[in-house]
């Protein structure tokens, strides 16, 4: 059983979206989405729904909309995403809006190491990782309808602005390094030479590949996307390559031709091919404010635990790497120069 009226769902989905039939089966996926997903089986097709939390929400949290419109416009460009099927914004229907696209069947691969694959089947799959954000920061976002989907400029100004503000509001302790970062980050933004639709959490597990080849089916988890500076999603990509290997995204130590996972220097080059840049700038500040933001996402995490809010239950597991990502945040900020 889910915590969806069934019947009214199968109502909808009969109205609203084409080719549809029941009867329908409805299972939650697990984990700890900030918008609740559920699989969907029909005997149409099988589809996945998500939907924003029941009851109050802050204004610009859980946004499903903005998900829906995104790949609403991304899909006809043939970029991978998950076709999408239908928006109700009614919160009578289901108690909270929700949207519903295509469930892409593949592989979904947890560990940047990639074990049991062959140094070639490595890099394939890299290059193919690669090759998708730079195809993402070329997509003319306002030629498919998305040039109101953020704002223009300054985007890591405001983002250091707005991590700020969420961290002072959910702190609990006194972090010294943490302010020195609030301090040294918004004196020294670098300055932002292109925009292109910013995914914000782009990482290995959250796309799916085809289930026996190097190829992106459907890249997931729009929730944090908004128009930026497309080096804010290639650095948090590359943060992969600072990060300890721990079965997760991280590769720092595992990456040459031996294992066949291309090195820093190896997708630097590649992306810049690919996206008509002559190089990057120094990546210190871009990484010491990726942790500075994730040490922001942490905290509040934390601040929910306590009011015992939080949803996970590796909340507390991910609460005890705070001081850890802050220290490493800071570290980047001396390299950085400060």
């Amino acid at each position: 059983m889910s915590d969806l009226d069934e019947a009214k769902l199968a109502d909808w989905l009969a109205a609203n979206v084409a080719g549809f039939a029941g009867p329908i089966a409805v299972t939650k996926f697990p984990g700890g989405q900030s918008n609740p997903t559920y699989r969907i089986d029909a005997g149409s097709a099988s589809y996945v729904l998500r939907r924003k939390p029941f009851g109050p929400i802050l204004p610009s949290a859980h946004a499903v909309e903005r998900e829906y419109a995104l790949i609403a416009a991304l899909h006809p460009t043939g970029f991978p995403v998950a076709r999408p099927y239908g928006l109700c914004e009614d919160p009578e229907v289901l108690g909270a809006p929700f949207y519903i696209m295509e469930m892409v069947e593949g592989r979904t691969l947890w560990d940047g190491g990639l074990p049991g694959m062959t140094p070639a089947e490595r890099t394939a799959h890299y290059h193919a990782i690669i090759d998708t954000l730079a195809a993402l920061h070329s997509v003319d976002y306002t030629a498919v309808g998305l040039g109101s989907y953020g704002k223009p400029g300054n985007y890591f100004a405001r983002q250091v602005e707005r991590w700020t503000k969420q961290y002072r509001a959910s702190e609990t302790d006194a972090l010294p390094e943490m302010e020195q970062l609030i301090a040294f980050l918004p004196r020294t933004v670098p300055e932002q030479t292109r925009t292109s639709i910013v995914h914000g959490d782009f990482r290995i597990d959250n796309m799916i590949f085809a289930p026996a080849e190097p190829r992106i089916l459907a890249v997931l988890d729009w929730e944090l996307s908004t128009l930026g500076d497309p080096l804010a999603d290639f650095s948090y990509f590359l943060m992969s390559w600072a990060t300890e290997p721990e079965g997760r995204s991280g590769v720092k130590g595992l990456t040459g031709p031996e294992t066949g996972i291309p090195t820093i220097e190896d997708v630097v080059a590649r992306y810049c091919a690919a996206t008509g840049r002559d190089g990057v700038p120094d990546l210190n500040w871009y990484f010491a404010y990726n942790l500075f933001r994730l040490a922001g996402i942490v905290q509040g995490i934390k601040k929910r635990m306590i009011d015992g809010n939080a949803s996970s239950a590796n909340a507390a597991a991910t609460v005890e790497r705070l001081p850890g990502l802050v220290a490493q945040a800071w570290h980047f900020a001396r390299e950085a120069g400060a």
